[in-house]
């Protein structure tokens, strides 16, 4: 990938030939998409009067990627991605098919219907964090970010034209024409991704990963990095109660506002309009609003919308209130996606953004089963009601949790020394112990301590399963740091991860160090 020296504005990724197919080609694969989960979210209330059954639908369309983002990350990082991107395009065109099938010979029942939304749910998982690692390799590093946001504009345009068109071909001529123009859709996309060469990847110099490895390690980061928790819990709980918007809109549109097929289009669409005015507003908002800022008013402007669509308004109305639930569902899922991406290294960037989408499609799963039971109970306007006064609760609550600024330099620093070794050692050896000795006046020991110990999760986020200290009987001005790793491999791709941050910390320890020259580093291996 190219280095630029300018961002050169904020579209200029669509001047490179390669993104901009891509893109063009996502963009009309998610209008299809959208047209698809239009088609089924009110084939659904024909086939079944129940708030469960139609709350079913979100669920089965999101629960896979809670399933299966995690794996689906690791994949994506041991794959051809581009050979990959293609089979699973095959997998959701299978899924469109199937369904235009069924719907036109009249076969399609509510079971067959969740268990196809079900798969193409699968397909999802495989595809997002896949997709969004391919983006580094279509610009320079310099456009990253405007790529990143040049894909977020994409999807709230296919989500605004998307459902307005799904619901205009529904009313117009039925699922199985909705259901064909999806189909459609994913020819472009596989057409555009066979265009495509992708370059032969880097030589791994023997370092590649295999699926359990890589997985383990993707968890081991998750688990240790204790920014990514703070992010992964504030996502959790807005979108836990914002999910009730979409599981109860198709019964919003057809039982309290009296609306057809394509009302109920117009609903979706105005959502992606919605988001759409939202992305051009965010840089206005984040030069008045840091990250907790933006996600508290996200956080009331659905709570409003849920609240105002309890006292059922007029259909012109609910467009103009749909469309301020685009705004703020926009605000919020770019700012905490954003803040996810900041504080993930490029290392583990697919199975850091692959635990986020299992917590956001987990919470939007779990939330929309548990809002269509409520519906179920307590009716429609009353789950509404619920929804947008719990999501006003957890936003007060919760905006006491700051979320991490992430500006911490994550870059690569490559600054610790090649090992010392009599003979070469086999990459499957392992464990590995590495023991660092330092020296530390007994006036210096509480700072060094305090410092050593900020080492601990940065150790375990790039690989270590095990870290101590440990001081000397005879001598405790020698303490020794160590950390355990499963294989010598993975102490090799140590090296390769820690950041310029981490370097920073570490340089902050060893000043505390009064030996010649820098601490003693040894490396043990198991017998």
């Amino acid at each position: 990938m190219a280095e630029a020296g300018k961002e050169g504005g904020s579209f200029a990724p669509l001047r490179l030939p390669v993104f901009a197919v891509l893109w063009c080609a996502t963009v009309l694969g998610n209008i299809g998409s959208f047209m698809r989960d239009v088609a089924s979210g009110w084939l659904v209330t024909d086939l079944s009067p129940s708030p469960t059954a139609v709350a079913l639908i979100q669920t089965a369309a999101t629960l896979p990627v809670f399933l299966l983002a995690i794996p689906a990350g690791v994949l994506s990082d041991i794959l051809d991605r581009r050979r990959f991107l293609i089979a699973v395009q095959l997998l959701l065109a299978g899924v469109s098919a199937a369904l235009l099938l069924l719907s036109r010979s009249g076969a399609l029942t509510v079971e067959l219907l969740i268990v196809l939304t079900f798969v193409g749910g699968v397909g999802a998982a495989l595809m997002g964090p896949t997709w969004q690692s391919i983006v580094p390799e279509l610009v320079p590093r310099a456009q990253l970010k405007n790529a990143v946001a040049l894909n977020s504009l994409g999807v709230n345009i296919a989500r605004a034209v998307g459902p307005a068109l799904g619901g205009l071909l529904l009313a117009s001529f039925g699922a199985a024409v909705t259901y064909g123009a999806d189909v459609l859709s994913y020819v472009f996309v596989i057409a555009a991704l066979l265009w495509w060469r992708r370059p032969a990847p880097a030589a791994d110099e023997g370092l590649s990963e295999n699926f359990l490895g890589a997985f383990r390690a993707g968890l081991r980061y998750a688990r240790a990095s204790r920014e990514l928790h703070v992010v992964l819990v504030r996502a959790a709980v807005f979108f836990l109660f914002a999910s009730a918007a979409w599981a109860l809109l198709p019964l919003v549109a057809r039982q309290m506002l009296q609306g057809t097929a394509g009302f109920y289009g117009v609903l979706m669409g105005a959502v992606g309009a919605g988001a759409i005015v939202g992305a051009l507003v965010m840089p206005r908002l984040r030069a008045r609003l840091d990250a907790d800022g933006l996600v508290l008013l996200a956080s009331v402007l659905t709570a409003v919308v849920l609240g105002a669509l309890v006292l059922a308004p007029p259909q012109w109305l609910a467009v103009l209130l749909l469309l301020i639930l685009g705004v703020g569902w926009i605000t919020a899922l770019t700012t905490l996606n954003g803040v996810a991406q900041a504080v993930l290294p490029n290392w583990v960037r697919g199975r850091g953004l692959a635990v986020y989408l299992t917590v956001f499609n987990g919470a939007m799963a779990a939330g929309s089963l548990g809002w269509g039971l409520v519906a179920q109970q307590i009716g429609v306007r009353g789950a509404l009601a619920a929804a947008a006064l719990g999501l006003l609760v957890v936003a007060l609550l919760f905006h006491r949790v700051r979320l991490p600024a992430g500006d911490a330099d994550l870059q690569a620093s490559r600054h610790w020394p090649e090992p010392l070794l009599a003979e070469p050692v086999a990459h499957d050896r392992g464990p590995v112990m590495i023991q660092i000795e330092y020296r530390i006046r007994a006036e210096d020991r509480p700072a060094f301590l305090a410092a050593v110990r900020r080492l601990a999760p940065e150790r375990r986020r790039d690989g270590a399963y095990a870290w101590g200290l440990h001081e000397h009987t005879a001598d405790p001005q020698r303490i020794v740091e160590w950390f355990m790793v499963e294989s010598w491999a993975e102490h090799l791709r140590q090296h390769h991860r820690v950041s310029q941050a981490d370097a920073d910390l570490q340089g902050e320890v060893v000043r505390y160090h009064i030996g010649p020259g820098q601490p003693e580093v040894h490396h043990f291996l198991a017998l």
